[in-house]
């Protein structure tokens, strides 16, 4: 503790940079968004099927403009990009507020996926890989700090926004926070950090190996071994929040129950990010990415093999923990393997990726329980595929460095 307490003292403002920009990104998180579906049905007009199709056509939207865009952030100055992203932001919630039929509604997800799950944390990981290296691991842990956060003040405030102004009020709210609070804060933070004022930091020098860009990154096989681990964690969490109604039928779990259990999520989530962050930066995260997925395997299989309702509280702690430890590991991987100077590109091809993976686990979920799958058997089979990534991942980086 004694460490993080030091680097945020001597860094604080670029490190708040990186939470409030996460933070204000929780606005287009499944978490955040899941709470306005049933009032925007209603006030639409649309059945169940149809608002999923358009809440998965903006992310998939969004995950495809990432890869065009999210690149532009090694070529312009920071401080535009940061407010072009925020006035994206802003305009995704006013379309959210005055959505009253399908197409505006899928431009406002669309925005606001692009620029709340997307951009917004983009800019600030990119940023904290790329300004720090001895201690890149703990700047990326403390800016990612600010999901776990917002999965716990977010959730109070829109519920209390929606009973006192109802939906659309709120979304009002959320768009004059951007240009009041957000925009102003973070320009003012980046005016403060004296890592923006000199490019020619050892961190933009970061990496063991010359610089990379995403033609180097996707021609390396090596990435291609470690793809499946990266991309683990997100798309088989998403599976299992999108259907935990079929889990909470298996187990006999009441739903107040499970809910509850959430808040063990969130402090997992939180704890296990702060860990990641000095084990990071002691011994790289190339060595610790065979060690990823632990955590998820056991999450796996306790809800295969344990019952009881002290299996719920175990089962999310679990997969807080795999999701805290995910975040600041790969964060950390894409500096270490193929440096910064082209970490911006790098960084959105594999937020495109993540999102893709976190469209196609719900649907795929679905299929498989439709179709009579066990839990047994599609959560048994989950964690021998998280097993599989892991040993497969042993093959990859730590193996050798790039030639040249």
């Amino acid at each position: 503790m004694k460490q993080y307490i030091l680097f945020l003292r001597n860094n604080w403002p670029l490190l708040a940079f990186g939470f409030t920009s996460i933070f204000w990104g929780n606005f287009g998180q499944s978490f955040f968004v899941s709470w306005y579906g049933a009032s925007i049905q209603e006030s639409l007009g649309l059945s169940a099927a149809a608002y999923g199709s358009l809440y998965s056509g903006g992310t998939l939207g969004s995950a495809l403009t990432i890869i065009a865009i999210g690149g532009l952030i090694d070529k312009w100055p920071l401080q535009r990009f940061t407010a072009i992203v925020a006035c994206g932001l802003m305009l995704a919630c006013v379309l959210m507020m005055v959505s009253a039929h399908a197409l505006t509604l899928l431009i406002a997800f669309y925005l606001l996926r692009l620029c709340g799950q997307g951009l917004l944390p983009h800019t600030a990981q990119t940023t904290m890989a790329r300004y720090f290296d001895a201690d890149r691991g703990k700047a990326l842990s403390l800016s990612s700090s600010g999901v776990p956060v917002g999965e716990v003040v977010l959730p109070l405030v829109a519920v209390a926004l929606i009973a006192g102004i109802g939906w659309r009020g709120s979304w009002l709210v959320f768009a004059a926070s951007v240009p009041l609070l957000y925009l102003p804060l973070s320009l003012w933070l980046l005016r403060r950090s004296p890592q923006i004022q000199q490019p020619n930091t050892p961190a933009s020098r970061a990496g063991t190996e010359k610089a990379q860009g995403r033609r180097e990154m996707l021609g390396d096989y090596r990435f291609w071994l470690a793809l499946p681990a990266v991309l683990t964690p997100p798309f088989l969490v998403t599976g299992v929040f999108i259907q935990q109604g079929f889990i909470l039928n298996q187990k006999g779990w009441d739903p107040l129950w499970l809910a509850s259990c959430f808040i063990v999520y969130g402090i997992a989530h939180w704890l296990a990010a702060l860990l990641a962050g000095v084990l990071i930066d002691l011994f790289s995260a190339r060595k610790l990415l065979p060690f990823m997925l632990t955590p998820l395997v056991l999450a796996l299989l306790s809800l295969v093999y344990l019952d009881g309702n002290w299996v719920a509280p175990l089962f999310m702690c679990l997969l807080g923990t795999t999701i805290g430890i995910a975040g600041p590991l790969t964060g950390a991987l894409w500096a270490e393997v193929y440096g910064t100077e082209k970490l911006g590109s790098i960084r959105s091809l594999m937020t495109a990726f993540m999102v893709l993976s976190t469209a196609v686990s719900p649907i795929l979920f679905g299929a498989l329980i439709d179709r009579g799958a066990s839990l047994q058997s599609l959560f048994g089979t989950s964690a021998l595929c998280a097993v599989l990534a892991s040993v497969v991942v042993i093959f990859s980086y730590p193996r050798q460095t790039l030639p040249g």
